[in-house]
């Protein structure tokens, strides 16, 4: 009964008009980035902070915004999966694969009908998922102590920084440059200045947000000067929705991917990409008698969809109660978050509940905006992708550097966002992935804290650290992950060397 009072205490804070314009605006933006190729959630939270600053945005009203775009982006990278057979992002290759053929035979409007409707109700069991395990798992990390603390951070920068899906070399460099990063300013503990270069901008550490819109939103301008292709390619006619209600909802396509999709979303590091991927290997699995699947199959396109919005609220879990990104996009927010000085944890629910209901509020109004302006918009979504990428990254450029300068109206701030920006650019060239720097830069302070304070309790004996049963086992699956990230590389480069031989 507390949950549902406090529930109905978050929806008078998210349907307040200023509030619920700012999620109208949050969808439609957010579905305009999730539109275009190659942009994504995390790029388009990085590229929309400036704008919650500009608008001196309080900090309920700053992460309504940013939600509903992280929502939106999810709701949106489907458009130039099913037009284009372009993923607007990761988790969108699974929908290009039934999306695209269902538009080649002209049921492009069905096709986007069917995902909008699996999206809706992914994200909104998502967001009931979230309603009700959040407050629990809060409750439960009472039992985390200094020790604990620092195994879990452990376990989030390589579960979250990708171990599995890259490089290892190149994935844990990364992440080492992003601890470093984060020890940049003065030492907590002996105010001794670090790595500051007698920089007196630098005694407070590097701005996040700043360093945040330097990696992903300054070095895909220049990734696209290096990059660009000319054209973004034929788009397919939307056409008319062509099925009756009934014909485009698949309940037990959407409801099994839906649960898939939370439960992968709630693990640290598996994100939407696994839960897209998985829920349309399942529904296949079940599903496919015919073999129709990959050929234009609507179930093709609601599994997938309806599991990786699922999986995009079930990652705020981890977020908002154990201050866990649960993947890089809400790696950005947890980031505006502290920012903003609010501490994610699990004491978030006592001291702030205004804050965390109001935004688990303002999740299912976004859910709902989102169907209700996607079906009948998604013309106007899809006439997007024939405006030339030229003419849209130079706009984000100014809204970034306007955006920054507009926070602390320091011009060494731009000078920062501008040298991470080529940082990441270099970076992305020789194949490095942004997520874990940004995961070592965000988590290094609560990592170095938590792991002094465990000093401090033992009397300097490292054996603390894996004394209790919880600290142990997350160093297990900790070691676990990078092990079984080294033998599957070992593993590709064995098979490439043996295709290679004569």
């Amino acid at each position: 009964m507390d949950i549902v009072s406090s529930l109905g205490s978050g929806f008078g804070v998210a349907l307040q008009p200023y509030n619920l314009g700012l999620a109208v605006i949050g969808c439609f933006l957010g579905t305009v980035i999730g539109a275009l190729p190659g942009i994504g959630p995390v790029n388009g939270i990085a590229i929309l902070i400036p704008l919650a600053f500009s608008l001196k945005l309080t900090p309920i009203e700053s992460m309504i915004l940013l939600t509903s775009v992280y929502y939106g982006t999810m709701f949106g990278g489907r458009i130039s999966s099913i037009l284009l057979n372009i993923p607007g992002d990761a988790p969108a290759v699974m929908t290009c694969l039934d999306g695209y053929p269902m538009a080649l035979k002209g049921r492009a409007a069905d096709a986007l009908a069917i995902s909008a409707i699996s999206s809706f109700v992914g994200g909104t069991l998502a967001t009931i998922g979230l309603t009700i395990c959040a407050p629990l798992l809060a409750s439960a990390a009472i039992y985390f102590g200094p020790p604990e603390y620092f195994a879990l951070f452990v376990l989030a920068v390589v579960a979250v920084g990708g171990v599995g899906t890259g490089n290892p070399a190149k994935t844990l460099i990364a992440g080492i440059l992003g601890l470093v990063l984060s020890t940049v300013g003065i030492d907590p503990a002996s105010g001794v200045p670090r790595f500051t270069f007698d920089s007196f901008e630098l005694y407070d550490g590097i701005d996040f947000v700043v360093a945040a819109i330097g990696l992903f939103a300054i070095s895909e301008f220049l990734m696209f000067l290096t990059d660009r292709e000319g054209g973004q390619g034929k788009r397919l006619p939307v056409g008319q929705i062509r099925s009756s209600f009934r014909d485009l909802i698949f309940p037990a396509a959407t409801l099994r991917s839906s649960a898939l999709g939370f439960v992968i979303g709630v693990l640290p590091g598996a994100g939407a990409t696994m839960a897209s991927f998985l829920g349309y290997t399942l529904e296949k699995k079940l599903s496919d008698k015919d073999g129709t699947f990959g050929k234009g199959d609507p179930r093709g396109v609601a599994a997938p969809e309806a599991a990786d919005n699922a999986a995009a609220g079930g990652n705020l879990v981890p977020m908002l109660t154990l201050g866990i990104p649960g993947s890089g996009a809400t790696a950005i927010m947890l980031g505006m978050l502290v920012t903003l000085n609010i501490q994610p944890g699990p004491l978030l629910f006592e001291r702030q509940p205004e804050l965390i209901w109001g935004l688990v509020a303002a999740l299912y109004v976004s859910n709902f905006i989102l169907l209700v302006m996607n079906i009948p918009l998604v013309g106007v979504f899809a006439r997007l992708l024939t405006i030339p990428t030229r003419y849209l990254m130079p706009f984000v450029v100014v809204v970034s550097y306007v955006g920054v300068y507009s926070i602390s109206n320091s011009p060494f701030d731009l000078l920062l966002m501008t040298l991470f920006g080529i940082l990441g650019f270099v970076m992305r060239k020789m194949g490095f992935s942004m997520i874990p720097l940004v995961l070592g830069m965000l988590l290094g302070g609560p990592m170095e804290q938590n792991l002094r304070r465990a000093m401090q309790a033992s009397g300097g004996d490292w054996a603390i650290l894996v004394q209790s049963p919880l600290s142990v086992g997350l160093h297990v699956v900790s070691i676990a992950m990078i092990a079984a990230a080294v033998t599957f590389e070992l593993r590709g480069r064995r098979r490439a060397r043996a295709a290679a031989a004569p």
